[in-house]
Order: structure tokens, then C-alpha cells, then sequence
């Protein structure tokens, strides 16, 4: 009688590496959204209209401060978009996510809590480069000139305005009802295109709005990235109000998000 000696368990066996894990949820987040016609409307088809109507229309008086129409629009377009993705889409996602006891399943996967924040904070990410090819692609069709001196400082304020706004969102989506989310998430989207600094920079706006919007996260993520783009310096207010308004956020979204 011959005896078997148990094979030790390969690593194919088990689970993925950490790396994979989350390389495999931010490929889940991002096509579900831009396979959902209800996201795409919000995260490409918005900010293209909102770049046509603003450039090719004089429906909004902005005064551009003698640059051309096209050059002052498209950064407070990109500022828009960063919103509209890591704020709007992901609150909605993430709230019926947890609503439907998805988050709490994932969560007790191997890919756990942190691997499940970071695929959605990378899949954001993902979404927003998709963002700027098409939205930058539509702006230098039209005759967009950015400052190429900016390029890297706007790239590192939508990271910022990014991390502040997801923040936001998993605060909102982890503390309040789906449907609640829903109707909240859109509202406060609207009212940070007409009076958040986002589009019309705050110095612009009327009465106290102005004052308002300098120091909420949409006047300064506005403010920094036509400082970039335009070539003029990011502001030192903007960065510290986004800088203030991200760790704020992520701090409450840390310690009031209920995964159930």
C-alpha cells in the first residue's frame, strides 16, 4: 500500500495579490460606469455641452478678462467633470451599492475595505482620463490654447480636487438613504455649476455668493485650475481651502461611513 503525501497549496490556489485584487474592482468601477447611460450623460455628455454652450453661445455673461472665450471656459469644464465623476457618480454608485448590501459582501471578501476604496478612488481616476481626452479633445477643436507651463499643476490640483470630492461622496453615501443621495447628489451638482465658483469664477458671482464660493471646495478647485491652464499661477487661497476642505471631508467620511 503506498501512501500520498499531501501536496502544500501552490499561490495559484489562493488568493490574487492585493495588487490584482484592486487592479480588477478599478476595472469594475470604471466600466460600470461608462457603460451606465445615466453616468455617461453625467460624466461625458454634460461637461461637452456645458463646454459647446459656453463657448458658442453668449447665453452666460462671463467676463474672461481678455482671453479668449475658449481658453478661460475649458478649465472650469475639466473642474466641472473632476465633479461630476468623483462627486455625483460615485455618491449615487456607492449609496445603492450599500443600499443593496454590496459593500458589506465586498467587504468581507479578500479584496476588503481598503482594497474596495481604493478600486473606487483609482476607477475615478480612470473615468477622468477618459474625461480629459474627450472634453480636451473638444476644447483644442475649438481653438484651446493651455499654458503647457500649468499642465502638471492641473494635474495635480484635479488629484486634489478628486480626493476632496470622493471624500464628500462616500460621506453622503455612507450616512444617508439611496434615494436621499440620489436627489441630493444631483441638487448640490446644480447649484455648484451656477454659484459654486466652478464655471463663473467667484469674483464674478453676485452680492455674498462671491464670498461663499472663495472658500468651498467647487470656488477653489475652479480658481486653481484656471490658474494653471490660463497660466497665471494656481492661487495660494484655492489650494489651501481645497487642501482644508479634502482633509475635513476625508476625516468625517472615515469616521461616519456605515458600510450597512
Amino acid at each position: 500500500m503506498t501512501t500520498t503525501t499531501p501536496r502544500t497549496p501552490g499561490p495559484a490556489s489562493g488568493a490574487a495579490p492585493a495588487w490584482r485584487r484592486v487592479l480588477a474592482q478599478t476595472g469594475f468601477e470604471t466600466r460600470a460606469v461608462l457603460r451606465n447611460g445615466e453616468q455617461l450623460l453625467v460624466t461625458i455628455v454634460l461637461p461637452v455641452m456645458v463646454l459647446l454652450g459656453l463657448t458658442r453661445t453668449s447665453v452666460v455673461e462671463i467676463d474672461t478678462g481678455g482671453w479668449d472665450r475658449i481658453d478661460f471656459v475649458t478649465p472650469g469644464v475639466l473642474a466641472l467633470a473632476c465633479v461630476s465623476t468623483a462627486f455625483t457618480s460615485q455618491a449615487i454608485a456607492t449609496a445603492f451599492d450599500r443600499r443593496n448590501g454590496v459593500l458589506r459582501l465586498l467587504a468581507t471578501t479578500p479584496l476588503g475595505r481598503g482594497g474596495l476604496l481604493a478600486g473606487k478612488l483609482l476607477g475615478v481616476l480612470a473615468v477622468e482620463v477618459v474625461q480629459v481626452v474627450v472634453v480636451g479633445a473638444v476644447a483644442l477643436a475649438l481653438g484651446w490654447q493651455p499654458a503647457a507651463g500649468g499642465i502638471l499643476a492641473a494635474v495635480g490640483v484635479g488629484l486634489l480636487g478628486t480626493a476632496c470630492f470622493t471624500a464628500l461622496a462616500l460621506l453622503l453615501a455612507g450616512t444617508l438613504r439611496a434615494e436621499g443621495v440620489l436627489a441630493l447628489a444631483n441638487l448640490v451638482l446644480v447649484l455648484l455649476v451656477v454659484g459654486g465658483g466652478l464655471l463663473v469664477p467667484p469674483g464674478q458671482l453676485p452680492g455674498p455668493l462671491e464670498h461663499v464660493a472663495t472658500f468651498l471646495p467647487s470656488g477653489a478647485l475652479g480658481e486653481a485650475m484656471r490658474g494653471a491652464l490660463l497660466g497665471t499661477g494656481v492661487p495660494a487661497l484655492a489650494l489651501v481651502v481645497l487642501a482644508a476642505w479634502t482633509a475635513l471631508l476625508a476625516w468625517a467620511a472615515a469616521r461616519f461611513f456605515r458600510w450597512q
